[in-house]
């Protein structure tokens, strides 16, 4: 197994909150399904969409510094070309990590999770990382 797969596995095990920017309250978008199957899992799940009070039954956040609990992970569901202010207001929050999902990509989000001594995961689902047994290749 490489051993950034190793660090995605253990991050997913040792994380419980995890904030996600984009949430889609459409049933099928990608970040409904992600979030629903994330909260299946056992993980509490933090919307972020300032135009939806609540999404999957919990309360929407317009921002993430509007939310007052602790966060462990940021998954953003957003362009690449949009990701940067989101990843600055992300690090303040001082997550386990900066998740961007599968084909995202973004080179300066990465420099400022990095510089503040955040995770940063890029191109990757969290679900299918947490779906994927160890040592199975990428899919």
């Amino acid at each position: 197994m490489e051993p950034q797969d190793m660090v995605t596995k253990k991050l997913l095990e040792t994380v419980k909150i995890i904030a996600m920017v984009g949430l889609s309250p459409k049933e099928e978008k990608p970040s409904n399904r992600v979030a629903k199957y994330m909260k299946a899992a056992g993980y509490r799940v933090i919307p972020i969409n300032p135009q939806h009070e609540e999404i999957l039954g919990e309360k929407s956040y317009k921002t993430l510094a509007d939310i007052p609990d602790k966060v462990d992970v940021v998954d953003i569901f957003m362009r690449a070309e949009n990701v940067v202010p989101v990843v600055e207001e992300a690090v303040k929050l001082t997550p386990k990590a900066v998740w961007l999902q599968l084909g995202i990509i973004n080179d300066e989000a990465k420099a400022i999770a990095k510089k503040k001594g955040v995770a940063f995961i890029q191109d990757k689902c969290i679900k299918i990382e947490h779906e994927r047994p160890i040592g199975s290749p990428q899919g």
